[in-house]
């Protein structure tokens, strides 16, 4: 995938206002990461990965509410499929539950990818 093909005007944006459980995980990570690298409102092709760990291939979406109405699961899904198929898993996790722990949060997504690495976790 070439450069221009990523979707960086976007995610600039999205950095600069992130969600109320965006900014706090967001906290928690940069403290928190075990030596992994993670980045927030990255660009991947016309999308926009809330949280990206590159060693691990592995995206986390924060969803809120929103993400459960209209066409929106079928939205998600396709984009999953996409980013599937260029070598990044999705992992989807309820805004809610990163409200109610955002230190628990962090450290699970810490541990998926650090296994992910050492190839204990599996597709």
């Amino acid at each position: 995938m070439r450069k221009s093909d990523h979707n960086y005007a976007l995610a600039r944006a999205q950095r600069k206002s992130p969600s109320l459980p965006e900014g706090l995980l967001w906290r928690e990570l940069r403290s928190k990461a075990g030596g992994l690298k993670f980045r927030r409102q990255h660009p991947v092709g016309r999308y926009v990965i809330d949280f990206y760990c590159a060693g691990a291939k592995c995206g986390f979406e924060i969803d809120g509410i929103v993400h459960d109405m209209g066409t929106r699961p079928e939205r998600n899904a396709a984009r999953a499929a996409w980013l599937a198929e260029h070598g990044i898993r999705i992992v989807r996790i309820p805004a809610r539950e990163v409200l109610d722990d955002p230190p628990g949060v962090a450290e699970g997504m810490v541990r998926l990818c650090r296994g992910i690495i050492d190839g204990e976790v599996c597709e």
